[in-house]
């Protein structure tokens, strides 16, 4: 009887683990979604990498005249900037600044330092999307 006990209990666990299988392989896979683009200001994340993408990530940005998001790198990833509102400038570390008005896609390599500036006299809005950058 004694022995019994131990084998049970090891019976349930590959049950229950087999049981969670199906659910642990659902919680990985990204799912379509939709999201609206609504933020107070500043920068307010849309997608926020695995388990909800496969690595992308992305936010709304909104920048009052005046304001930049600060320097930042890329680090290993690529970044884009699509601009629906606003005129501003990409200020890439080592180059001139790259001046965009909307409507405007705006691309980042790997590991670029930079930042984004509002130079216009009205509300800057842009959603960037940051995804992992594939080496050839």
């Amino acid at each position: 009887m004694k022995r019994l006990v131990p084998a049970a209990l090891a019976v349930a666990g590959v049950l229950f683990a087999l049981a969670l299988t199906p659910l642990s392989s659902q919680v990985g896979k990204p799912q379509p979604l939709s999201l609206p683009l609504e933020c107070p200001g500043g920068d307010c994340p849309l997608l926020q990498g695995a388990p909800q993408t496969a690595g992308m990530r992305s936010g709304f940005v909104r920048l009052k005249p005046g304001e930049t998001v600060g320097w930042h790198t890329t680090g290993k990833n690529e970044e884009s900037l699509v601009v629906l509102r606003g005129r501003g400038e990409a200020r890439i570390e080592g180059q001139p600044a790259r001046a965009f008005a909307a409507p405007a896609l705006v691309y980042i390599p790997p590991a670029t330092r930079h930042s984004v500036a509002n130079s216009g006299d009205e509300l800057l809005e842009y959603v960037y999307v940051v995804a992992p950058a594939q080496t050839p």
